[in-house]
């Protein structure tokens, strides 16, 4: 299959349109093979043909959802930058949790955007049953989001291998995880309970408008395929679904100062960390 620079731009343009996600030229060959794929699953003996589709007959998005799915990348496993978290857990999980029970509002909100396969909002949830005072469990919502989803399939059902399980502390492993079969470990129902997953992409902003009250967000490894301007404008929508006092985490190579102002940047435990 032949790719040609005139219709990757297309191609390009049509999936930063709708997702924001930005595929720089330097990324043709990953985009062909992804691409090749999908042709060959439909039927498609041409990228004239397959970008027709696309804009003209795929009236549910159905295709383009499938080529998304090959095209994003979910490299994840539990306890991810662990020190972000520790942060969280004994710092501002606590700021945040005091200042609500003193204005009688015994709820928390976390919002987990490009949750992946589920292990990041799954280690949130273990958090909060360990590190909770005050709020019970039932009294918090976790919504965990993706564009993609086959990994939101494998997010629900909670099973994992080794390799995502590697970084959880043994008394997690053994309190919060049973094992189904050799080498499998499947999230307990008191975690999966605490978290909703949904298929939502971040540049609709209409379905945005809906998600307000958060507490803590977090946007960790995902910015970085947008470019600055969807960057600017996610980023400023999830200010306004910030609480007042509530934080935001992005990536360890993310600054949130190059992206909006809004922000409070503060300082806690070594760690920058983002208030609005």
């Amino acid at each position: 299959m032949d790719l040609s620079i005139q219709d990757f731009i297309q191609l390009r343009d049509l999936i930063y349109d709708r997702t924001g996600i930005h595929f720089g030229e330097n990324k043709i060959y990953y985009v062909k093979k992804r691409l090749q794929k999908r042709m060959g699953m439909g039927g498609f003996d041409s990228v004239e043909a397959y970008l027709k589709h696309l804009k003209w007959f795929d009236r549910e998005s159905q295709e383009f959802q499938q080529l998304v799915n090959l095209l994003t990348v979910n490299e994840t496993y539990f306890f991810r930058e662990f020190s972000q978290l520790q942060v969280f857990g004994e710092a501002c999980l606590q700021q945040v949790t005091r200042r609500k029970l003193e204005m009688g509002v015994p709820t928390l909100k976390i919002f987990c955007a490009g949750c992946s396969t589920g292990e990041e909002a799954y280690t949130l949830a273990i958090i909060l049953l360990e590190m909770l005072e005050g709020i019970s469990p039932k009294q918090t919502i976790i919504k965990a989001v993706d564009i993609d989803e086959n990994v939101l399939a494998a997010a629900r059902q909670g099973i994992y291998d080794r390799r995502s399980v590697k970084d959880v502390p043994p008394l997690y492993l053994e309190r919060y995880f049973t094992s189904p079969a050799p080498g499998q470990y499947m999230v307990n129902p008191e975690v999966r309970e605490m978290v909703v997953f949904e298929h939502l992409n971040l540049m609709d902003h209409r379905a945005l408008r809906y998600e307000n009250n958060y507490d803590f967000i977090f946007c960790r490894n995902v910015l970085i395929y947008f470019d600055d301007l969807s960057r600017k404008k996610v980023v400023d929508r999830f200010y306004t679904m910030l609480n007042q006092g509530g934080f935001i985490f992005l990536g360890h190579a993310e600054s949130l100062s190059r992206m909006s102002t809004a922000y409070k940047i503060r300082k806690m435990h070594g760690q920058i960390v983002y208030q609005a």
